[in-house]
C-alpha cells in the first residue's frame, strides 16, 4: 500500500506508506507512474546511497580501531548496537573467506 503526493503538474514528488493528510493519495503499488517514480528516485539518490555505504564502512572499521586499541569498549554500545556490529562483522567475514566480495572494488558504482 503507497500513498503519493503530486505537484500542480501531476507529477509524483513524494510516496509513504500512510496517508499524511491533505494532498496525499492513495495508489496502488503497482501503478506504473508510481514505480517510474520509484525508479527515478533511486537513480538520482545513488550517489548519496553510495556514498552512505562507503561512510558506513569507515565508521564500523573505526569503530573496531578503537576498540583493538582499547580506547572504546564494545560492551559500551547498547544491545542493539552490538548486535548489529556483530552482524556486520560476521558477513565481512564469511564474503571474504568465500572470495564473493572483492572489496577492493566499488561494487555499486559498477552496477550503474
Amino acid at each position: 500500500m503507497a500513498y503519493v503526493f503530486k505537484n500542480a503538474q501531476g507529477n509524483i514528488v513524494g510516496n509513504s506508506s500512510e496517508n499524511l493528510g491533505d494532498g496525499w493519495e492513495f495508489i496502488e503499488g503497482n501503478a506504473k507512474e508510481y514505480l517510474d517514480y520509484l525508479e527515478n528516485s533511486l537513480a538520482e539518490n545513488a550517489p548519496f546511497r553510495e556514498s552512505d555505504i562507503q561512510l558506513a564502512r569507515v565508521l564500523e572499521d573505526l569503530i573496531s580501531i578503537l576498540i583493538d586499541r582499547g580506547m572504546l569498549r564494545f560492551t559500551d554500545f547498547p544491545p542493539a548496537a552490538q548486535k548489529r556490529l556483530n552482524y556486520r562483522q560476521s558477513m565481512r567475514k564469511k564474503n571474504r573467506l568465500s572470495g564473493i566480495v572483492d572489496e577492493s572494488r566499488d561494487f555499486f558504482t559498477s552496477l550503474l
